[in-house]
């Protein structure tokens, strides 16, 4: 039986607070980066990321993100894989 794919199909989950420390690949790499690390999470006061840094393991080169990124599977799959 087939799966139709749906809007839920293509976002990853992601608790904010589980953040600090969770790995990710890049579906599409560039430079040869694909595993990444997030290093840095920082929240304001309502308890929201205000701040994330991701951190490519081959470079260790960082950049800041708007962490919600991270929930579309079509640009990240949770894990190094």
């Amino acid at each position: 039986m087939l799966h139709e794919l749906n809007q839920d199909d293509l976002l990853n989950t992601i608790n904010p607070r589980k953040l600090l420390h969770s790995k990710w690949t890049a579906v599409h790499p560039v430079n040869k980066e694909k595993h990444f690390l997030v290093t840095e999470v920082e929240f304001d006061e309502d308890g929201s990321v205000c701040h994330c840094l991701l951190e490519a393991v081959i470079s260790s080169r960082s950049e800041p993100i708007d962490w919600t990124v991270l929930t579309d599977a079509n640009v990240w799959h949770q894990g190094w894989t």
